[in-house]
């Protein structure tokens, strides 16, 4: 196959029930979110950690129809992406569901240049690193020549604008309201290890609130897990400090929308925004499958391969 072949990459989630166990162990198996050195050690302590979690996750995705939105909704995206153009081939890969890196590299083995591109706007080794690490360990062993990499992008104009755009469309009057950029959180000991993530996540918001004007604008940490020390504000703090104001939240960490944006954001947190007395609370979706998303991922490869 002779085409530019781009292979968009993602942390993955449950296809369906059946591999909610695969998902939580593949994760918690993963060196770069469960730093332990023997990977005997690590899997035991993946195992237990799926087997603590397992019941509790379910639950949250018979809540979501009985799977994650991120595939079908990557999916969606790459058939538009295939659709509307002709100078690239999309596909996808998951981290720690399917389809998998190694499963789909083979399909592109005499491709004319291969192109990853994880759906991360910020670094940590956690996204970025481990997606990158994966695909490049299954692309050696493949004997696959990976062309180049898509860096982090949260700094990207084009991108901030699409962002931007679609929260201004969510309400009539932004003056009126609070903003809340919700980013995942991560344990501050990577943080303190040199993890650029918290560092991105300031920059991208003040990159972002230079094209926005709302009565305030936050940031909010969630989905903390465990005992360890996390970056703070969690999400409930901030939202205790706004009762009786209308809130706007955006999910920061996400271009594609996942359990953490619809489960925790739209159910978990709205449930108790209206029980704390938060007047208006309004979910923007992540950039998804949008026209201006994929814009943005047209012009970013063609500027990519202009200054290479």
């Amino acid at each position: 196959m002779q085409k530019d072949v781009v292979i968009l990459l993602n942390m993955g989630a449950p296809n369906d029930l059946s591999e909610v166990e695969i998902f939580l162990k593949n994760m918690f198996n993963d060196e770069y979110i469960l730093p332990i050195k023997s990977p005997k050690i690590r899997s035991f302590v993946a195992n237990l950690i799926t087997k603590i979690r397992s019941k509790k996750t379910k639950k949250i995705y018979e809540t979501l129809g009985g799977k994650s939105p991120m595939v079908a909704i990557t999916q969606r995206l790459i058939t538009k992406l295939n659709f509307v153009q002709q100078d690239f081939v999309f596909d996808y890969a998951m981290r720690y569901t399917t389809p998998f890196v190694n499963e789909i590299l083979p399909k592109y083995k005499n491709a004319k240049s291969i192109t990853l591109f994880a759906l991360y706007p910020h670094y940590s080794q956690t996204t970025v690193l481990s997606s990158y690490d994966d695909a490049l360990k299954a692309a050696s062993e493949q004997g696959i020549e990976i062309s180049k990499k898509i860096e982090p992008f949260y700094k990207d104009d084009e991108f901030n604008t699409a962002i931007a755009s679609s929260i201004k469309s969510s309400l009539n009057d932004t003056k009126s309201a609070h903003l809340v950029f919700s980013a995942h959180s991560l344990p501050k000991k990577m943080i303190e290890n040199g993890d650029l993530y918290e560092k991105h996540i300031n920059e991208h918001i003040e990159l972002l609130s230079k094209k926005l004007d709302f009565k305030g604008i936050h940031l909010a940490y969630q989905s903390h897990l465990g005992p360890v020390k996390w970056l703070e504000p969690n999400i409930s703090k901030v939202l205790d400090g706004l009762k009786g104001e209308r809130v706007v939240i955006y999910p920061l960490s996400f271009c594609i929308d996942c359990s953490e944006s619809d489960y925790e954001l739209e159910i978990l947190y709205r449930a108790y925004a209206k029980k704390i007395g938060i007047s208006e609370y309004i979910v923007v979706k992540a950039l998804n499958d949008s026209t201006d998303f994929m814009r943005y991922i047209l012009n970013k490869l063609k500027q990519t391969n202009a200054s290479k």
